[in-house]
């Protein structure tokens, strides 16, 4: 099989990849991104249910003018993923 790539930014993170020295082969790189796009998939099959319950219960809280103004809830968010990321790079 062959495959072209018109896209360079896809080029360049294939590229990337196979110089960090994680990967030996454009295959390699593919696999192991086709392998956890199913991983994610699988992750997202087997929570379906509880992503919905919230998400309805979200909106139920937003019919109860229990929401939040758009930006405090972006400081939120920011917040979150600075602590999420410097802990995942802690670990």
């Amino acid at each position: 099989m062959t495959i072209q790539i018109n896209r360079p930014e896809i080029e360049a993170l294939i590229q990337q990849r196979l110089h960090s020295g994680a990967f030996e082969s454009v295959e390699d790189v593919l696999f192991d991104a086709l392998e956890i796009q199913g991983e994610r998939e699988a992750w997202l099959q087997e929570n379906k249910e509880a992503i919905n319950a919230k998400i309805e219960r979200g909106l139920a809280q937003l019919d109860r003018g229990e929401g939040i103004p758009g930006d405090e809830l972006r400081k939120r968010l920011e917040s979150d993923k600075a602590a999420w990321l410097a802990d995942r790079s802690g670990s």
